[in-house]
């Protein structure tokens, strides 16, 4: 019984430390999964808790969940309309770059540790992908807006890439312990991970996306239906030789793309399993670390770590990407700098642990010193380099808090709580507002009072307004709402002037005075952008020609619908 009072007292205290530190994350800006970790590593039988756990088994297990929880809370996030543009680049970047990372980083390993050449790649195997828990983490948690063909990338880049690094390690694993089948086994094997994970994912996806769309069930039952069928795709991919991580993610890519008001509720829930798995899983990981037998592999541990930052990462996105698909020169730079890993090396490092691979321990401590430095070095920079690589697009309004009424099954309507900040919106009267057709102001709180707000009602800066609509209202109702910094902030990024996407070329040439080829003077300006840029132009996207700074600043679907205009 002490042993149980015991576990609740810990677990409950490191879960409630690990929430409180990230307010430490926020002020100082380290990264939070290196907080997590650190706590783990205090809490360890080195720390100041003195806790012994060296159950390599069990760890596995809480890996293998929590992973599974937190691929699945990414799905529900990514919209399918990001893999118009994200989807090639980071299928490379999962094959390919995976490929190229652990054959470079092992090589280096080779070198460093004076290792044969399976054990080698061994070590690159096992840090050869990037982490979905860091990337959705750091990209999330950091307020980071990053262009849609970056931002997607990276998202379904490290929702998809654990099966060649799961793939790799298992197959170098089998290599030497003399498991390992001919070609015909581990080509069919390769297959099988990366096919059932697609097949299973997808078909378990949108079955599991109608039945939670169909049924009418209590509130708080739709989360747990969700990740109950999130496990059992998983569980039925995983026993058929497939990759159950894949398929769990795509799966909730299903999910979340099915629209319904099933969201409403599951979206907050999975919001918090996805942090507590965090928490969970990098508290465990920091616990099996013992930080003395670390010590003994820093030095060449962390030649490791930095080749893989500073050299392997950066060849692999180049050779990967670069001649296939129309990145800019800083955005290649900047996806090969959120090579972000984290608790899919430690977990992949537990294999040759339980496969009794000789000399294991080092291909753990390896993985956690290449963790604690990618966390450190690149997850510490990210919002530096996303600035100084211009990838990052200035934060948008938004509502300060939203929710479904519940009024209809699909396409529900929704409160939306906005603070007017606009001083352009100071003393006008609310018929005077330019609201969407269909969204209309329920309810004005003036200091605390609520008003019942007319058509001559006249708005104050600070007043707060609850305004009906649907979510394909909020772009308009963001930029009715926008507040003076974040309009200044926009108008410094994508210029003071704006024009249409389909504003005829010939036309601006005439007005400022532009040099064209008979070709380009019938283009729109949308034609004309598309050309520059090389293919389907993103938000964000700019041009600096003939001393006129372009920059795409509004699309509807796959349409430039607006353009900013900066002169320099």
């Amino acid at each position: 019984m002490d042993s149980i009072n015991t576990l609740f007292l810990l677990s409950g205290f490191l879960i409630a430390l690990s929430v409180l530190a990230s307010r430490l994350s926020t002020l100082v800006g380290v990264p939070l999964l290196l907080i997590f970790l650190g706590l783990g590593m205090l809490a360890g039988e080195e720390g100041v808790l003195g806790i012994q756990f060296d159950d390599y088994a069990l760890a596995f297990l809480i890996g293998h969940l929590a992973l599974a929880m937190i691929l699945l809370d990414g799905g529900l996030r990514t919209r399918l309309k990001t893999f118009r543009v994200g989807f090639k680049p980071a299928l490379s970047l999962a094959t390919l770059g995976v490929f190229l990372t652990s054959g470079l980083v092992g090589g280096i390993a080779m070198l460093v540790f004076d290792l044969t050449l399976v054990q080698g790649l061994l070590v690159g195997a096992i840090v050869g992908s990037t982490d979905a828990a860091a990337v959705f983490s750091m990209l999330g948690g950091r307020g980071i807006n990053l262009n849609e063909r970056v931002g997607a990338t990276l998202e379904i880049e490290s929702g998809t890439n654990d099966p060649m690094a799961i793939f790799l390690t298992l197959m170098l694993v089998e290599l030497l312990v003399g498991d390992i089948g001919g070609p015909w086994e581990t080509g069919l094997f390769f297959l099988q991970q990366f096919g059932l994970g697609i097949v299973i994912g997808i078909v378990g996806g949108w079955v599991s996306a109608r039945l939670l769309s169909w049924l009418d069930l209590a509130p708080g039952l739709y989360s747990l239906l969700a990740l109950a069928l999130g496990f059992c795709v998983f569980g039925v991919t995983a026993a058929l030789g497939g990759s159950g991580f894949l398929a769990i993610y795509l799966t909730g890519l299903m999910i979340g793309n099915r629209p319904g008001r099933h969201l409403n509720f599951i979206l907050p829930v999975h919001d918090g399993l996805a942090w507590l798995s965090q928490i969970g899983l990098f508290l465990v990981l920091g616990l099996l670390v013992t930080p003395s037998e670390m010590l003994e592999y820093a030095l060449p541990a962390t030649l490791v770590a930095l080749g893989l930052i500073f050299v392997a990462r950066p060849l692999a996105v180049l050779v990967a990407i670069k001649p296939f698909f129309r990145f800019r020169w800083r955005e290649v730079v900047f996806i090969a700098w959120v090579g972000l890993r984290g608790a899919v090396p430690i977990v992949l490092a537990i294999f040759p642990v339980i496969g009794g691979v000789e000399n294991a321990s080092l291909y753990f401590n390896v993985a956690f010193a290449v963790v604690l430095l990618s966390l450190l070095i690149q997850g510490g920079s990210l919002p530096w380099m996303a600035r100084r690589m211009k990838v990052m697009l200035p934060p948008m309004v938004t509502p300060n808090r939203r929710g479904p009424l519940g009024i209809q099954a699909d396409n529900d309507f929704e409160m939306f709580v906005y603070v007017v900040e606009n001083s352009d919106l100071e003393d006008v009267p609310i018929r005077l507002l330019r609201f969407p057709s269909g969204a209309l102001i329920a309810s004005l709180f003036r200091d605390g009072v609520m008003l019942h707000p007319k058509g001559s009602t006249r708005l104050c800066r600070g007043d707060v307004l609850c305004v009906i609509g649907r979510t394909d209202d909020l772009p308009a109702l963001n930029k009715l709402f926008n507040g003076d910094a974040t309009l200044k902030r926009e108008k410094a990024f994508f210029g003071t002037f704006t024009f249409s996407g389909d504003v005829r070329m010939g036309d601006l040439a005439d007005a400022y005075g532009l040099t064209l080829s008979p070709g380009e003077q019938e283009m729109t300006l949308e034609e004309f952008l598309s050309l520059r840029v090389g293919g389907h132009p993103v938000v964000g996207d700019d041009v600096d020609w003939h001393g006129i700074h372009w920059v795409v600043s509004k699309m509807e679907g796959n349409r430039v619908t607006q353009v900013g205009l900066r002169l320099y």
